[in-house]
């Protein structure tokens, strides 16, 4: 199926969703070669994914990724695609521990850096988070703190088979979007990032089709896989089967407009001190992104009426000193976990 995938592809055709599936299968159950991978993923690349197909892909990786232990309803993950090559700080991860914070159930899907200096899974364990858990220690992690991390390559073993041309290619695949959309807990509610705001419509689409309830899908215009202030952000919200696209500016919840290079992270113990200062109160530029897009998570939730509320909302959290004191839990209980195991 995978060569008559790729055949259908270079003569410019789409996929069918059952077609997709079954050529992402055979990716996932590691009977393509590397060089067949390669030339479906860079092929696929130059034709552009289509609803249909990205439907199909992530259902096979969802058929095929370990189970998450714990069912319960409202979930969030906050997940971009990454690949925009902006090298800023995580700003996700920050902006979920926040949401946290004001119990909003947080099942964080992520992995280690791919084109960044430090992924979710590499800043999380500079804070002194552990990220290995297994899914038992994960839910027990979730329930006692709303938040918990699921590391992707546990949850995806299957995707160990495109590894290897996935790095060779070394450019931006539909596995960019793949990850963001198989989150292993099923969350019913998403804030997800992507690289191109062309992308908005197709992927919130997508997301109604696996069953997403709410969500938001977004893109800074400085191609942030965020919601930014350095300027427009784009939206498409995913609510009841109906996606509504609009634009959004920092000014409009009172917060500064920023330069880019204000966001820039390092490694993963450079943007673990950034989040820090953030939860420790500190102004300027970081604190304006993650009050942002903590503040569009809160919305997400229900916790808030807006995201205008949610961003006054999230900076109580932070004054009050409520994150830094979910950090400290997080670290606590997680940390607990693997030294009892």
């Amino acid at each position: 199926m995978l060569t008559y995938a790729l055949e259908q592809i270079l003569l410019g055709k789409h996929l069918t969703r059952t077609v997709a599936e079954e050529a992402m299968g055979e990716i996932m159950d590691g009977k393509a070669t590397p060089a067949q991978i390669g030339a479906f993923l860079a092929s696929l690349r130059l034709k552009g994914e289509e609803v249909e197909e990205i439907i199909g892909f992530a259902k096979a990786m969802r058929a095929r990724a370990m189970s998450f232990p714990i069912d319960q309803p409202g979930l969030v993950d906050t997940c971009g695609t990454g690949g925009d090559g902006s090298h800023t700080f995580n700003i996700s991860t920050a902006s979920a521990i926040v949401a946290a914070a004001d119990g909003v159930r947080i099942a964080k899907h992520g992995n280690r850096a791919v084109s960044s200096k430090s992924g979710s899974a590499d800043v999380l364990e500079a804070l002194g988070v552990p990220v290995n858990l297994s899914p038992k220690d994960a839910a027990d992690c979730l329930r006692a703190t709303n938040l918990c991390f699921l590391f992707a390559p546990l949850y995806h073993q299957a995707m160990k088979h495109a590894a290897g041309p996935r790095k060779e290619l070394a450019i931006r695949t539909v596995f960019n979007l793949l990850g963001p959309l198989t989150n292993p807990a099923g969350a019913s509610h998403q804030l997800m990032g992507v690289y191109d705001a062309k992308l908005l419509p197709n992927v919130a689409a997508v997301l109604n089709e696996l069953d997403v309830n709410r969500a938001l899908v977004v893109a800074g215009s400085d191609g942030l896989d965020e919601l930014t202030v350095t300027g427009t952000s784009h939206i498409a919200e995913l609510r009841d089967g109906r996606i509504l696209t609009y634009e959004i500016e920092p000014e409009q919840f009172g917060l500064r407009r920023h330069e880019k290079d204000a966001l820039r992270g390092g490694d993963a113990n450079e943007n673990a001190k950034i989040i820090h200062d953030v939860f420790s109160g500190a102004r300027g530029a970081a604190r304006d992104i993650v009050l942002l897009n903590a503040g569009a998570i809160l919305y997400l939730a229900d916790r808030v009426s807006s995201i205008e509320t949610g961003v006054i909302r999230a900076a109580e959290l932070i004054d009050g000193g409520l994150v830094m004191r979910k950090l400290e839990h997080v670290r606590h209980i997680a940390g607990g976990m693997i030294h009892a195991s």
